[in-house]
């Protein structure tokens, strides 16, 4: 009898862990700028990026249901706020991830904190997320203003840019990227001339353009991303700025800036970026679901889809590990734990700080007569290890940073 009530104990335990594991439910909420200058570093392909690592993950994890929602922050704050709000306390989102702009990630890492909820950024590149604005919700995936900072800067001194005028969006990331860039040129040997910050979005950088032009600085440093990158770069082509031998220096440049430009205007850019579509056969295989997905095939992924599709999927390892409905702070102490490893990143870790660490890359932006193919963009012309290409995080100023 004892023996059959044992058999019978176990059998109850093995249902109810398969019953758990079969109710294990997440919600997942990409938000992202689904309509305007940011659109095609994240939006929608960061939508489609998402929707692979779910499908990917569900193939070795059945019992795990997955939901997405999506919505667009329109880069304001106080938007990203509202909506993370009622994503958590409304409609039961677990994690939130991108947000392809500073402001707003800051602002929603705030609200995760306060939810104990989970946010893994993606998008933005502010190194404050993990520097004195960190906290224990937050995760910093792709890139951040250091890692380009010591990438792009540091090689444009080295190799004699060391005079400096910087064009900065002016608002949060352009602020942290100058400050960052700043720093890495003067360290170095270098002098800023000068600064000028423009609007967000804004359409029209000849003003902007004559200050560079005139400050004959060597290097004009543009802090900016998307499509105020891209106007700005066509425009100075317009000037003449190049011809008249300053260098332009994409301090914040993603593969689909260059396939916006076209390598005749792009061409000799330097660049830095943690991953590339080109750069292997897992990345190109990769690509092509997206491609897919995103019903694009003109269009090629940067390295925030592809730190969408990444972190994803370690959350999701973490979540399973965990079981249950844990809360925030205890996934992200799994994830810290865990060391990361999926088939775009590779292996890396995640510090204390929450800034996940993984190789970076400098390259320079092919000529028109050296592209091979579609989206034949760069020339990797540096790779930068995992451990110098973030900043430590005993130097990050983060409060969770102990010693």
């Amino acid at each position: 009898m004892k023996s059959l009530l044992s058999l019978t104990a176990i059998a109850v335990a093995l249902a109810a862990g398969s019953a758990q594991a079969q109710q294990l439910s997440v919600k997942i909420g990409v938000m992202s700028d689904m309509s305007s200058l940011y659109a095609d570093i994240g939006g929608p392909g960061s939508v489609a990026a998402a929707k692979l690592a779910v499908a990917d993950f569900a193939k070795s994890n059945p019992n795990v249901k997955v939901e997405l929602v999506s919505g667009d922050h329109q880069n304001k704050p106080d938007v990203g706020s509202q909506l993370a709000n009622q994503w958590f306390d409304v409609d039961k989102v677990d994690m939130i991830i991108d947000i392809p702009n500073s402001g707003v990630a800051l602002a929603v890492s705030q609200v995760a904190a306060n939810k104990n909820k989970l946010f893994i950024v993606s998008g933005a590149a502010a190194s404050d997320l993990t520097g004195p604005k960190c906290n224990a919700n937050t995760i910093h995936w792709s890139y951040d203003t250091w890692m380009l900072a010591n990438g792009t800067g540091k090689a444009m001194v080295k190799t004699g840019g060391d005079t400096w005028f910087f064009l900065t969006a002016d608002y949060a990331f352009g602020h942290a990227l100058e400050r960052d860039t700043g720093e890495v040129v003067e360290k170095n040997g270098g002098k800023i001339l000068g600064k000028v910050r423009h609007p967000l979005n804004t359409s029209d950088f000849s003003s902007f353009l004559l200050q560079a032009q005139s400050s004959k600085a060597k290097v004009v440093g543009l802090a900016n991303a998307g499509g105020d990158t891209i106007n700005s770069i066509k425009q100075a082509a317009e000037f003449g700025i190049v011809k008249g031998g300053q260098k332009m220096a994409g301090l914040l440049v993603f593969a689909s800036d260059v396939n916006a430009l076209g390598l005749q205007t792009a061409q000799g850019l330097s660049l830095t970026e943690s991953w590339y579509w080109d750069l292997n056969d897992a990345n190109r295989e990769w690509t092509k679901r997206w491609q897919t997905e995103r019903n694009a095939a003109g269009k090629f992924p940067t390295m925030i889809h592809a730190g969408v599709y990444s972190g994803i999927t370690h959350y999701l390892k973490a979540r399973v590990a965990l079981g249950g409905s844990p809360e925030g702070k205890d996934v992200t102490a799994k994830m810290k734990a865990t060391p990361t490893d999926d088939v775009l990143f590779g292996k890396g870790v995640i510090d204390e700080a929450g800034r996940k660490r993984h190789d970076a890359y400098l390259f320079e932006v092919k000529k028109p007569s050296e592209s091979k193919h579609p989206g034949d963009f760069y020339h990797l012309r540096a790779t930068i290890p995992a451990a110098e290409a973030f900043r430590q995080a005993k130097d990050s100023g983060c409060s969770l940073v102990k010693g």
